[in-house]
């Protein structure tokens, strides 16, 4: 089987290759959207994963809002069924209410299922 016939890089469920092309581009777009000045990690974006796949982006806020001021939490979902993935992003206001949601909320217990709450490690491009 080559690649394109088990449905990897959006050439499958029943799409033209054009538009299944397409609709991967604007997937792939989306998701890397990150303008220069966001490369460097400031420290306090989290990688969260262990999600339960009922949790929604708001259910997230709330859980890491005990620990701070909650500036984006997003639950990352599968483009083709839109379901969970099982982890997402969070990003706090400030390094030192980053640095509490490490200490206080890896592998703590959400909606029945333990997570785990790391800093994202990202480094300029070159």
């Amino acid at each position: 089987e080559d690649r394109d016939s088990r449905g990897f890089g959006g050439q499958d469920r029943g799409r033209s290759g054009d538009e299944a092309k397409m609709s991967y581009s604007r997937y792939r777009s989306r998701s890397r959207s990150v303008d220069s000045s966001d490369v460097e990690n400031p420290g306090n974006n989290l990688f969260v994963t262990g999600l339960s796949s009922r949790l929604t982006d708001r259910d997230l806020e709330k859980h890491f809002s005990t620990e701070g001021e909650v500036i984006d939490a997003s639950i990352v979902l599968d483009p083709w069924t839109r379901e969970s993935r099982g982890f997402g992003f969070v990003t706090m206001a400030t390094l030192k209410e980053a640095e509490r949601c490490i200490k206080y909320l890896d592998r703590s217990v959400l909606e029945g299922r333990v997570i785990t709450v790391e800093k994202i490690l990202l480094t300029a491009a070159g």
